[in-house]
């Protein structure tokens, strides 16, 4: 039996980087993933790509920031499957600026998709959660919801806030069976970090205090989605998963 077979899963921001890699391999394990994504041609790849190699998928257009495209994706999602296992909040940005540089827009933005997003998504898939009398919920945060690092102040706010949103929706949820957890990726190598790792100047300081010295590909930060995914963390209610190669050790 695979780890996830036959759940029902959504994952925000699947089209690329570290959502990508959560679908691809939350497909291999027997899910029937709905990649959420505003990038149609690549949300699109990444569905064909799973189907290709034995996989069940179907794209979803989805602005995070919009509770009306919410509605709506989770209301596809239960027309088709029926019900909605697992939702992966994964969506997110990142604006790199001192605080003293960050503008109320920059601000507004980041907490939109970073944290407003996880808020409104999982308001939406809850009711249905509630029928099916049980449900599991992963909120993707970050290293910089836990400890501060500089020139990122609106995504480390947003970050810390989807921490403390997840233990409070840990509290109110256990009642009906509906579990919440959060990631917490260290430095990744994706699109969005690529070129920084590849410059020597800039790559001691972005892997900083990563004990393990490189940084992690995102399958590293998949293998700990699909564990919080599957059964195997039945009693895993509100925690905090850190992949960070001991970043936050230190």
């Amino acid at each position: 039996m695979k780890r996830v077979q036959d759940k029902v899963i959504l994952v925000t921001g699947g089209a690329m980087g570290m959502g990508q890699s959560h679908s691809e391999l939350l497909a291999s394990q027997g899910a029937w993933v709905f990649v959420a994504d505003m990038n149609i041609e690549l949300g699109q790849a990444t569905v064909e790509s799973i189907c290709k190699n034995g996989g069940k998928a179907d794209f979803l257009k989805l602005d995070v920031t919009k509770e009306v495209d919410w509605n709506a994706a989770v209301s596809q999602i239960i027309e088709k499957a029926g019900r909605i296992d697992v939702l992966i909040n994964n969506a997110g940005i990142l604006i790199l600026k001192p605080v003293q540089d960050t503008t109320n827009d920059d601000w507004d933005r980041t907490f939109d998709v970073n944290a407003r997003s996880v808020f409104i998504g999982t308001r939406a898939v809850i009711p249905f959660m509630q029928k099916a009398g049980r449900g599991n919920i992963i909120n993707v945060s970050s290293i910089y919801g836990l400890v501060g690092a500089p020139g990122a102040s609106a995504y480390e706010a947003s970050k810390g806030a989807v921490r403390l949103f997840t233990k409070s929706c840990a509290v109110d949820l256990a009642p009906f069976n509906i579990r919440v957890n959060s990631v917490h990726p260290g430095v990744i190598e994706t699109q969005m970090t690529r070129d920084m790792l590849a410059d020597p100047a800039i790559r001691p300081a972005l892997l900083g205090a990563t004990l393990l010295n490189r940084p992690a590909q995102p399958i590293e930060v998949s293998q700990a989605v699909l564990f919080l995914a599957s059964d195997e963390s039945s009693f895993v209610h509100g925690a905090e998963l850190v992949v960070d190669g001991g970043y936050t050790a230190n």
